[in-house]
Protein backbone atom coordinates (compact mmCIF):
# COMPACT_ATOMS: atom_id res chain seq x y z
CA UNK A 1 0.00 0.00 0.00
CA UNK A 2 1.24 3.12 -0.61
CA UNK A 3 2.10 6.26 2.04
CA UNK A 4 -0.66 7.54 2.69
CA UNK A 5 -0.08 11.83 3.88
CA UNK A 6 -1.93 14.60 5.26
CA UNK A 7 -3.14 17.29 2.70
CA UNK A 8 -0.90 20.59 2.20
CA UNK A 9 -1.23 22.61 4.85
CA UNK A 10 -1.90 25.32 2.60
CA UNK A 11 -5.85 23.93 2.31
CA UNK A 12 -6.18 22.78 5.81
CA UNK A 13 -8.38 24.82 7.83
CA UNK A 14 -7.66 26.40 10.86
CA UNK A 15 -9.80 24.66 13.09
CA UNK A 16 -12.40 21.93 13.60
CA UNK A 17 -15.64 21.27 15.63
CA UNK A 18 -18.47 18.47 15.30
CA UNK A 19 -21.47 20.38 14.82
CA UNK A 20 -24.57 20.02 16.89
CA UNK A 21 -25.82 16.49 15.11
CA UNK A 22 -22.75 15.21 14.72
CA UNK A 23 -21.41 16.21 18.41
CA UNK A 24 -24.96 13.74 19.49
CA UNK A 25 -24.01 11.34 16.90
CA UNK A 26 -20.31 10.95 18.75
CA UNK A 27 -21.45 10.58 22.21
CA UNK A 28 -23.37 8.06 21.02
CA UNK A 29 -20.45 5.99 19.97
CA UNK A 30 -18.30 6.87 22.85
CA UNK A 31 -21.17 5.52 25.36
CA UNK A 32 -20.89 2.16 23.22
CA UNK A 33 -17.61 0.92 24.52
CA UNK A 34 -16.86 0.37 28.39
CA UNK A 35 -15.48 3.01 30.47
CA UNK A 36 -11.50 3.23 30.14
CA UNK A 37 -12.08 1.78 26.69
CA UNK A 38 -13.71 4.64 24.95
CA UNK A 39 -10.85 5.38 22.51
CA UNK A 40 -12.18 2.34 20.54
CA UNK A 41 -14.65 5.16 19.07
CA UNK A 42 -11.83 6.17 16.78
CA UNK A 43 -12.98 5.41 13.87
CA UNK A 44 -16.23 5.86 14.07
CA UNK A 45 -15.25 9.66 15.11
CA UNK A 46 -13.04 10.12 11.60
CA UNK A 47 -16.09 8.22 9.87
CA UNK A 48 -18.69 11.70 11.44
CA UNK A 49 -15.74 14.21 10.45
CA UNK A 50 -15.34 12.74 7.23
CA UNK A 51 -19.73 12.98 6.42
CA UNK A 52 -19.03 16.75 7.51
CA UNK A 53 -16.58 17.94 5.84
CA UNK A 54 -16.19 15.97 3.20
CA UNK A 55 -12.88 14.61 4.04
CA UNK A 56 -10.65 14.20 6.98
CA UNK A 57 -8.38 17.33 8.03
CA UNK A 58 -5.24 17.98 10.44
CA UNK A 59 -7.68 20.03 12.86
CA UNK A 60 -10.31 17.26 12.60
CA UNK A 61 -7.88 14.57 13.90
CA UNK A 62 -5.98 16.93 16.50
CA UNK A 63 -10.14 17.71 17.78
CA UNK A 64 -11.06 13.56 18.18
CA UNK A 65 -7.95 13.25 19.75
CA UNK A 66 -8.53 15.58 22.28
CA UNK A 67 -11.91 14.24 22.61
CA UNK A 68 -10.82 10.62 22.90
CA UNK A 69 -8.00 11.06 25.34
CA UNK A 70 -5.77 9.62 23.12
CA UNK A 71 -2.16 10.90 21.54
CA UNK A 72 -2.30 12.51 18.52
CA UNK A 73 -0.06 10.32 16.55
CA UNK A 74 -2.29 7.10 17.13
CA UNK A 75 -5.20 8.40 15.98
CA UNK A 76 -3.24 9.82 12.71
CA UNK A 77 -2.01 6.27 12.12
CA UNK A 78 -5.84 5.16 11.96
CA UNK A 79 -6.53 7.94 9.51
CA UNK A 80 -3.54 7.27 7.18
CA UNK A 81 -4.08 3.47 7.26
CA UNK A 82 -7.50 2.92 6.38
CA UNK A 83 -8.22 4.05 2.49
CA UNK A 84 -11.68 5.44 2.91
CA UNK A 85 -10.68 7.70 4.83
CA UNK A 86 -10.19 10.68 2.33
CA UNK A 87 -7.19 13.21 3.51
CA UNK A 88 -7.00 15.43 0.60
CA UNK A 89 -10.22 17.83 -0.52
CA UNK A 90 -12.72 15.74 -2.29
CA UNK A 91 -15.51 17.63 -4.55
CA UNK A 92 -18.47 19.57 -2.78
CA UNK A 93 -21.16 18.04 -4.79
CA UNK A 94 -19.84 14.32 -5.33
CA UNK A 95 -17.12 12.29 -5.00
CA UNK A 96 -17.16 9.13 -7.39
CA UNK A 97 -15.90 6.06 -6.25
CA UNK A 98 -15.37 3.53 -9.28
CA UNK A 99 -14.83 -0.18 -8.11
CA UNK A 100 -12.01 -1.37 -10.16
CA UNK A 101 -11.82 -5.38 -8.82
CA UNK A 102 -12.20 -8.07 -11.52
CA UNK A 103 -15.91 -8.22 -11.65
CA UNK A 104 -16.39 -4.92 -12.87
CA UNK A 105 -13.64 -4.22 -14.60
CA UNK A 106 -14.73 -7.18 -16.62
CA UNK A 107 -18.24 -5.62 -17.05
CA UNK A 108 -16.30 -1.97 -18.31
CA UNK A 109 -14.94 -0.06 -14.94
CA UNK A 110 -12.43 1.56 -17.30
CA UNK A 111 -14.69 3.08 -19.45
CA UNK A 112 -16.73 4.58 -16.85
CA UNK A 113 -12.95 5.25 -15.22
CA UNK A 114 -12.76 7.32 -18.75
CA UNK A 115 -16.07 8.85 -18.05
CA UNK A 116 -14.66 10.48 -14.77
CA UNK A 117 -11.55 11.44 -16.49
CA UNK A 118 -13.28 13.86 -19.05
CA UNK A 119 -15.42 15.28 -16.70
CA UNK A 120 -14.08 15.36 -13.75
CA UNK A 121 -10.34 15.46 -13.70
CA UNK A 122 -7.89 13.55 -15.79
CA UNK A 123 -6.27 12.26 -12.57
CA UNK A 124 -8.26 10.47 -9.56
CA UNK A 125 -8.68 12.33 -6.11
CA UNK A 126 -8.24 15.84 -8.06
CA UNK A 127 -10.83 18.21 -8.34
CA UNK A 128 -12.49 20.02 -11.41
CA UNK A 129 -11.78 23.67 -11.56
CA UNK A 130 -15.22 24.60 -9.72
CA UNK A 131 -13.99 22.16 -6.77
CA UNK A 132 -17.62 20.74 -7.12
CA UNK A 133 -16.51 16.91 -8.25
CA UNK A 134 -13.46 14.31 -7.85
CA UNK A 135 -13.27 10.73 -8.15
CA UNK A 136 -10.84 8.05 -7.40
CA UNK A 137 -10.48 3.75 -7.99
CA UNK A 138 -11.37 1.66 -5.36
CA UNK A 139 -11.32 -1.93 -4.18
CA UNK A 140 -14.37 -4.08 -4.32
CA UNK A 141 -17.87 -2.78 -2.76
CA UNK A 142 -19.85 -5.62 -2.54
CA UNK A 143 -22.58 -5.49 -5.80
CA UNK A 144 -20.52 -7.65 -7.91
CA UNK A 145 -23.20 -9.27 -9.28
CA UNK A 146 -24.62 -5.56 -10.33
CA UNK A 147 -21.15 -4.93 -11.84
CA UNK A 148 -20.06 -2.10 -12.84
CA UNK A 149 -20.77 0.28 -10.32
CA UNK A 150 -20.12 2.97 -8.32
CA UNK A 151 -20.31 4.53 -5.15
CA UNK A 152 -21.07 8.29 -4.32
CA UNK A 153 -21.45 9.11 -0.65
CA UNK A 154 -23.39 6.53 0.43
CA UNK A 155 -25.07 5.35 -1.96
CA UNK A 156 -24.44 2.78 -4.67
CA UNK A 157 -25.10 3.31 -8.48
CA UNK A 158 -24.85 -0.57 -10.33
CA UNK A 159 -25.21 -1.68 -13.80
CA UNK A 160 -23.81 1.36 -15.42
CA UNK A 161 -23.31 2.39 -18.56
CA UNK A 162 -20.36 5.21 -19.66
CA UNK A 163 -23.69 7.22 -21.02
CA UNK A 164 -25.55 6.54 -17.46
CA UNK A 165 -22.69 7.50 -15.49
CA UNK A 166 -22.30 11.01 -17.32
CA UNK A 167 -25.73 11.70 -16.82
CA UNK A 168 -25.05 10.60 -12.85
CA UNK A 169 -22.28 12.86 -12.91
CA UNK A 170 -23.95 15.92 -14.74
CA UNK A 171 -26.89 15.21 -11.95
CA UNK A 172 -24.82 15.91 -9.06
CA UNK A 173 -22.94 18.96 -10.95
CA UNK A 174 -26.31 20.64 -11.43
CA UNK A 175 -27.01 19.43 -7.17
CA UNK A 176 -29.37 17.41 -8.50
CA UNK A 177 -28.58 14.21 -7.34
CA UNK A 178 -30.77 13.29 -5.12
CA UNK A 179 -33.13 13.14 -8.14
CA UNK A 180 -31.01 10.20 -9.02
CA UNK A 181 -32.60 6.38 -7.62
CA UNK A 182 -29.45 4.39 -6.23
CA UNK A 183 -29.69 0.73 -7.09
CA UNK A 184 -29.60 -0.79 -10.38
CA UNK A 185 -29.93 1.49 -12.95
CA UNK A 186 -31.44 -1.08 -15.38
CA UNK A 187 -34.52 -3.09 -15.16
CA UNK A 188 -33.89 -5.15 -12.05
CA UNK A 189 -35.03 -5.26 -8.55
CA UNK A 190 -31.72 -5.66 -5.98
CA UNK A 191 -29.93 -8.28 -7.47
CA UNK A 192 -33.16 -9.96 -9.06
CA UNK A 193 -32.65 -10.69 -12.96
CA UNK A 194 -33.07 -8.50 -15.60
CA UNK A 195 -36.19 -8.28 -17.11
CA UNK A 196 -38.52 -9.14 -13.72
CA UNK A 197 -38.71 -11.94 -11.92
CA UNK A 198 -38.65 -15.99 -14.08
CA UNK A 199 -39.93 -18.16 -10.83
CA UNK A 200 -42.55 -18.08 -8.16
CA UNK A 201 -44.68 -15.54 -10.31
CA UNK A 202 -47.73 -17.71 -10.21
CA UNK A 203 -50.21 -16.17 -7.52
CA UNK A 204 -51.72 -19.48 -7.12
CA UNK A 205 -48.96 -21.10 -6.00
CA UNK A 206 -49.24 -18.90 -2.79
CA UNK A 207 -53.08 -19.03 -2.67
CA UNK A 208 -52.64 -22.91 -2.27
CA UNK A 209 -49.77 -22.90 0.82
CA UNK A 210 -52.03 -20.46 2.72
CA UNK A 211 -54.20 -22.98 3.98
CA UNK A 212 -51.53 -25.34 4.78
CA UNK A 213 -49.67 -22.13 6.64
CA UNK A 214 -52.70 -21.57 8.91
CA UNK A 215 -53.42 -25.24 10.34
CA UNK A 216 -50.00 -25.74 10.65
CA UNK A 217 -49.59 -22.36 13.23
CA UNK A 218 -52.89 -23.58 14.45
CA UNK A 219 -51.12 -27.24 14.85
CA UNK A 220 -48.19 -25.43 16.78
CA UNK A 221 -50.49 -23.12 18.95
CA UNK A 222 -52.71 -26.16 20.28
CA UNK A 223 -49.25 -28.01 21.34
CA UNK A 224 -48.64 -24.82 23.32
CA UNK A 225 -51.65 -25.17 24.82
CA UNK A 226 -51.64 -28.72 25.63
Amino acid sequence: MSVRRLADESVQPASFAFNREMTAQAKVWIKKYPKGREQSAVIPLLMLAQEQEGWVTRAAIEHIAAMLDMPLIRVLEVATFYTQFQLQPVGTRAHVQVCGTTPCMLHGAEALMDVCRSRIHHDPLHTNEAGTLSWEEVECQGTCVNAPMVMIFKDTYEDLTPERLAEIIDAFEAGKGSTIKPGPQVDRIYSAPEGGLTSLTDEKVFLKSAPRAKAAKATSEDKKTV
